[in-house]
């Protein structure tokens, strides 16, 4: 019978395997050629794999999570109309070309199907409270008994749910006092938190794993090869933004609601016009060769929140770009990244990075350097606080600045000289457009 083995292609230069990121198909489903089949993630992109042919899926290697390597056996199918009652098979990953099918068919043993519930245990629902102050033996729940303070039997009364619950939160019923004629929820939570300090949370999620796979895994293993090779250190400084925001609401008004700027772009304007003094942070440090390699232009990245993780969408030459541009490119990168659309060119290659939580900026940040760049900046929110000006107290508005650098080719001097000319220009707007 006719079968095609689909290899996994050469997905990108130097790439020696990928990793299975998402499975658009599984063992048996019909597909038509061209319909996806998986997502792959190498170091630069992620890709979509499509059907080479059509047919049904008689094989995959491997699970979300697994490295394939290029060349390997990806998928196996059976041409359409031609499948017979054979086993389906995976393919384990990363196994040498050509897929691995048993040579006899795999029988599945009999399961036995569950036996129907009893009455009894149908009637798991917790009857509401009687009225009548007298229960008999016959309630809701099933009595119980337990010998009283004279040796007489007392009639403990609850429904199967209460006594289930009672039964795995160890609690002896005998020992719970209650108002009514039987023993309620309420009355376990009493003698909870009388006897043991605590409220159980009716709420509780269920534990569950996750395994980290594709984008979350390998933003992991950067930020973990980052803060292991990397000696951090942390600066922050309070920057005065009220002229700033109002130069900002003043450019606004020029402008539709669509092209509104944040604060962002003057931010980005101010380092890349302090940045020539201060060459060693645009930067990259390549600690295998004990090489830092100073760069001329502002290749900007942009830390950018997704469904799938951070990423960092990067601006080329931002030195160049007014606040406009800026906040354009900004726009028009955040949406690339989230929509997965980002090119692997727009992804890589940052000299150095900015990391901004916009109103969750909290009051000051220590963000991860993105290694090899050698420096990150944190601007953390606006908020309007009291300020002592000229011996007065004025409410003014202020956002602090948080800046962390690559100890091994950066000292604490250059870093906040750094800082502070960042601080002179966002503090007199006017500056950031002097040439």
């Amino acid at each position: 019978m006719a079968r095609t083995e689909f290899k996994l292609p050469d997905i990108g230069e130097g790439i020696a395997e990928a990793e299975i990121v998402a499975w658009h198909v599984k063992v048996g489903d019909i597909v038509a050629e061209d319909d996806p089949l998986c997502d792959m993630m190498t170091d630069k992109a992620t890709v979509e794999m499509t059907a080479p042919v059509a047919g049904r899926i008689v094989a995959v290697a491997g699970e979300v999570g697994d490295q394939i390597a290029i060349g390997s056996v990806l998928a196996v199918f059976e041409a359409e109309g031609e499948a017979a009652a054979e086993p389906l098979v995976e393919v384990a990953p990363n196994e040498a070309a050509g897929v691995a099918l048993p040579e006899e068919p795999f029988v599945p043993s009999e399961v036995e199907a569950p036996a129907a519930p009893s009455a009894a245990e149908a009637r798991l629902v917790e009857t509401p409270p009687s009225n009548n102050p007298i229960s008999t033996s016959r309630d809701a729940g099933g009595p119980s008994t337990s010998l009283g303070t004279n040796g007489d039997k007392k009639r403990i009364l609850a429904s199967p749910a209460v006594r289930e619950r009672a039964k795995e939160l160890g609690i002896d019923l005998a020992q719970v006092k209650t108002e009514g004629d039987r023993i309620r929820h309420a009355d376990l939570d009493a003698f909870i938190i009388y006897n043991r300090g605590y409220r159980p949370s009716a709420t509780a999620r269920p534990d569950e794993q996750i395994k980290v796979v594709g984008l979350r895994r390998r933003i992991a293993e950067n930020m973990a090869a980052s803060k292991r090779h990397i000696p951090h250190f942390a600066y922050v400084e309070e920057f005065e933004v009220t002229k700033l925001e109002a130069l900002r609401a003043d450019l606004n008004e020029t402008r539709g609601a669509k092209d509104r700027l944040t604060i962002l772009p003057f931010l980005i304007v101010a380092a890349c016009k302090a940045l020539p003094a201060f060459p060693m942070l645009n930067a990259r440090y390549d600690d295998e060769a004990n090489v830092v390699t100073r760069f001329g232009a502002v290749h900007l990245g942009i830390a950018t929140q997704t469904d799938a993780g951070l990423m960092v969408p990067v601006i080329r030459d931002a030195q160049s770009r007014n606040v406009w541009q800026l906040a354009a490119e900004v726009k028009r990168l955040a949406e690339a990244a989230r929509s997965g659309k980002a090119k692997s060119e727009e992804l890589s290659g940052s000299t150095l990075t900015l990391s901004s939580l916009g109103p969750l900026g909290g009051i000051a940040a220590t963000p991860v350097i993105n290694r090899p760049e050698v420096a990150i900046l944190g601007p953390n929110k606006v908020v309007e606080r009291p300020v002592v000006k000229d011996g007065a107290i004025v409410v003014a508005k202020m956002m602090n600045l948080s800046i962390s650098c690559d100890h091994r080719v950066i000292d604490g001097h250059d870093a906040a000289s750094f800082v502070q000319a960042m601080k002179r220009l966002v503090e007199t707007p006017a500056l950031l457009f002097v040439e």
